[in-house]
């Protein structure tokens, strides 16, 4: 009976994760291929196709010098637009941030407190905040383990530690709490250098 159970619960770790990625999929498939349903009559699938089509146009678009301008005189009228312009600009932040041209996520580090305190595993978000007067501190985001948020720390660049690791892998470590594996050969480069002075 043992032995079965052994197997029960091999098949569910192997069976799971594909279970919940085909379902993640279906569902970004089945919502994409219904916005444009949503205007027109269109056949199930052309949906998704027309619309993936539409996005890449407007980003090949969205390349040019002519419509960048445009882009930006938009963003400008938006920009007077209290409520607009706040859920605007943190959504156009946010996907900057993970996919746009200025990524954000990609420096990994070690954050400690104070020494021989815990370490967290984040990601240097802004290198110089004189701007706001603090001209040795750096803004580190360390996400929460299992969840879609986490925690924005202001501290001195002498607490951060570079890590010399893929910011995919890290960031995978430390949403995972810990259970996905960094690279064997990854190691410290020492104090975050990278800080605008």
């Amino acid at each position: 009976m043992g032995k079965l159970l052994g197997y029960f619960v091999r098949g569910l770790v192997l069976l799971a994760p594909l279970g919940v990625t085909l379902a993640l999929l279906w569902w970004i498939f089945t919502n994409v291929d219904g916005w444009l349903g949503r205007l027109v009559d269109v056949p199930r699938g052309a949906g998704f196709v027309v619309t993936i089509t539409l996005i890449t146009l407007v980003g090949f678009l969205g390349s040019s010098f002519l419509t960048r301008s445009a882009v930006s005189a938009f963003e400008r009228a938006l920009a007077r637009l209290p409520f607009v312009r706040l859920v605007y600009g943190s959504t156009k932040d946010l996907l900057n941030a993970f996919v746009g041209e200025k990524r954000r996520f990609d420096k990994p580090v070690l954050m400690s407190f104070m020494p021989g305190a815990p370490k967290l595993i984040g990601f240097v978000t802004q290198e110089s905040l004189g701007h706001l007067g603090l001209h040795d501190q750096i803004a580190v985001y360390c996400p929460h383990s299992y969840a879609w948020s986490g925690q924005i720390y202001v501290v001195p660049a002498a607490q951060v530690t570079a890590l010399d690791v893929n910011s995919a892998d890290a960031m995978a470590f430390a949403v995972s709490g810990g259970v996905s594996a960094l690279l064997p050969s990854a190691q410290s480069t020492g104090e975050y250098s990278a800080l605008e002075k």
